[in-house]
This record gives C-alpha cells, sequence and structure tokens, in this order.
C-alpha cells in the first residue's frame, strides 16, 4: 500500500520543524529515512503513524487520511521503536497472544498469526523462553513480530540494529529485505552502511526540508561533481606541515587524516575542480615522495555530511 505525503508541516509555537514536504513511498519500497538530531525526522515518523497531527498538509494511505480516519490508519501501520517496549517476564508466545489482541486480530487468527509470525521471525526455537532470557537480537525479532502480528500493510522501524552484533545486523537486515518483498517499509537509523545494505531508496531530511531523495547510486551521481582524493606521502616532514600545505591548495576544500601514523590524506576537491595536477606539483616542489594518489568513491557519510552540515 502507498504512503503519499502531501504539503506536510509541523510547528512547535515559533518553531517549523518540518517545513512543507512532500514524497510518495511505494509498496515494496525500502525506504532509509536519514537524518541530524533535530532535523525533523522523528516528528515526520510520528505524523505518518498518527501518533501526532500536522499542522498543515496531510498523509495518505491507500483512501484513508490521517486528517479523516487516524484510527483506520494505525491498523495499517506495524512500529518497532529504538526502545523496544517488551514485557521481559512473558513468554514469547504469550506476548505475541497478547499484543494480537490489543491489535484487534481476530479470535479464529490469533493462533494462526502467532504460528506465521514465529516462523518468519526465526523464533521457534525461542517462543517458550521468557523475553528477558533472550539475547538483544532475539528481542529485536520479537519486537518485528507485534509490529506485524496484525498483517500491517506498512513496517516503520526505527533504529531495529542499534546494540546488535555484526552476525545478528545480517539477521535482522535479511529480514528487513524478506518483509520488504511484500510490504512497504520506513527504515530510519544513523548507521549510513546499514542504509546502504538494506535500502532500495534513501531520503534525507534537514532542517525540515527533504533534500535529498533517490537510491545510494543515484545520490552518488548527483554528488559525483566534488573529487575526493586519497593521498599518501612517504617523507620525513612535520605532518602537519604537509597538511597544512594541502590546505593551502586553492582547489581543496577538506583534508582529513587517514592514518594516526602516516601521512595518509583524504582531499575533497571543491565542486566541479580537481585536484590532482595541484597535489602533484606541490610535492615537487617541496621534494616529497608522492606514493598514492587515487580516486575514493563518493561514500554515503560523505553525501549526508555535506548536506547537512550546511
Amino acid at each position: 500500500m502507498d504512503i503519499l505525503v502531501e504539503s506536510l508541516s509541523k510547528n512547535y509555537g515559533a518553531q517549523r520543524a518540518v517545513n512543507n514536504i512532500s514524497f510518495q513511498i511505494k509498496r515494496g519500497e525500502i525506504i532509509g529515512f536519514l537524518g541530524p538530531n533535530g532535523a525533523g525526522k522523528t516528528t515526520t515518523m510520528k505524523i505518518i503513524t498518527c501518533f501526532m497531527a500536522p499542522t498543515e498538509g496531510d498523509v495518505k494511505i491507500g483512501n484513508h487520511s490521517i486528517r479523516e480516519n487516524p484510527e483506520r490508519l494505525k491498523q495499517l501501520i506495524g512500529y518497532l521503536p529504538e526502545h523496544n517496549p517488551l514485557y521481559l517476564d512473558m513468554p514469547v508466545i504469550d506476548y505475541l497472544k497478547f499484543v494480537a489482541q490489543l491489535q484487534g486480530v481476530k479470535k479464529n487468527m490469533v493462533e494462526h498469526r502467532i504460528r506465521e509470525m514465529v516462523a518468519k521471525c526465526g523464533l521457534n526455537a525461542e517462543k517458550h523462553k521468557k523475553i528477558g532470557e533472550l539475547s538483544k537480537g532475539f528481542r529485536q525479532r520479537v519486537g518485528l513480530a507485534q509490529a506485524m502480528i496484525h498483517n500491517p500493510e506498512i513496517l516503520i522501524l526505527d533504529e531495529p540494529t542499534t546494540g546488535l552484533d555484526p552476525n545478528q545486523i545480517v539477521e535482522i537486515r535479511n529480514l528487513i529485505r524478506e518483509l520488504g518483498k511484500e510490504k512497504t517499509v520506513i527504515l530510519s537509523t544513523h548507521i549510513l552502511p546499514e542504509v546502504e545494505a538494506t535500502c532500495t531508496r534513501i531520503m534525507i531530511i534537514n532542517k525540515g526540508k527533504i533534500v535529498a531523495d533517490g537510491s545510494s547510486a543515484t545520490l552518488r551521481k548527483q554528488a559525483q561533481g566534488q573529487e575526493i582524493l586519497k593521498v599518501k606521502i612517504e617523507d620525513e616532514s612535520d605532518r602537519n606541515l604537509i597538511y597544512a600545505s594541502l590546505r593551502s591548495i586553492d582547489t581543496v576544500s577538506l583534508v582529513d587524516f587517514l592514518s594516526a601514523n602516516e601521512n595518509i590524506f583524504e582531499i575533497q576537491s571543491k565542486s566541479g575542480s580537481s585536484s590532482r595536477r595541484n597535489i602533484f606539483e606541490m610535492c615537487v616542489r617541496n621534494k616529497w615522495i608522492l606514493t598514492e594518489l587515487s580516486g575514493i568513491e563518493t561514500r554515503l557519510e560523505d553525501i549526508f555530511r555535506n548536506l547537512t552540515m550546511n
């Protein structure tokens, strides 16, 4: 089921947290929703999940509007909050039955939905254990199961892999990708590699406005105007002197250290400029040995910083 956000705004007194944003999310998409703290990301998600009313604009899911029928929309949404409010003393099966009743699942369908969620979320071996006895990875699986117990059309997941070890992250990532084949998924996270590995589309919000929207490949292509280079200089000179010399080049906008011990730097050129020749000539003038000068693919982290640090 599609989500249509139309001219959405939200004010807190004189502050406008969300500023006239519009976008559409289609069924089968897994959306990575990114933004720095205070950008309007959480407010937007609260409006979509009907926990907060907008000041202006509307959100429509299918033919239903949050302004006209918010209770119906809540039935179409499954939500996994960042801090998953589980009842640790309850066995998994009992907890899912409790949530199913709260969500209004028909009595003759409760046992079927529990079996289906236990299987889909890989909880069969843990289903009779108390939630407090489970690892964090399995608790997240229980959280996903409770979010889906009423078979919602849309899943909204807030930081679903926070605190998990690498193996658990891969398991949850694969599960989200499977869910994305049949549902609309919005994934909010600060872990940028997680977004690239899981999501089919990325939206970045900053200061209440959508500043980027597209696949990771599309966002990289749009950012290709800024050259990023890896530079390695083998010389006994003071590395701070080398750093300052690189910063002084007219075509360079940013210099970062890539190594704590060696003279290895990441150089970002100004938009539309190339710094390769200037770096080479600087090394010749100073009689420094340049052993590496190579391009670096634009990272999602760089795109995020460029769009949200202004």
